[in-house]
């Protein structure tokens, strides 16, 4: 077991934390997520994964935890997963390279094939 699931879980809690905090700053942020994760040129296993990349270059396990999840339910592989994460690598060097355990603990957690 990882703490992968843990922190998908503190995340949402944080969401709702937020939301009864200031609404009108998490609706405006809400927006903006939904607003650049919708379908287009790109399908959302696609973008899921550069997002799993962003999560890896910017050293968050949160991200990488639920962005994950998402690449798998919208039908990304654990080989396209990998594939698309190890892209930060090049860009963070070492430390992008040691976040890839979180990718790797993600894709088991969430069961990518």
């Amino acid at each position: 077991m990882t703490d992968i699931d843990t922190y998908v879980r503190q995340l949402a809690q944080t969401r709702k934390d937020l939301e009864g905090f200031d609404p009108d700053a998490w609706n405006a942020f809400s927006s903006l997520v939904k607003t650049t994760s919708k379908r287009g040129a790109l399908p959302e296993k696609v973008k899921e994964i550069i997002m799993v990349a962003l999560g890896v270059a910017d050293h968050c396990q949160f991200c990488i935890g639920v962005h994950t999840k998402k690449a798998i339910e919208a039908g990304a592989t654990r080989q396209e997963i990998m594939e698309g994460a190890m892209m930060a690598i090049p860009m963070g060097g070492g430390p992008s390279m040691a976040f890839m355990r979180h990718v790797i603990d993600a894709c088991d957690e969430y069961g990518a094939r």
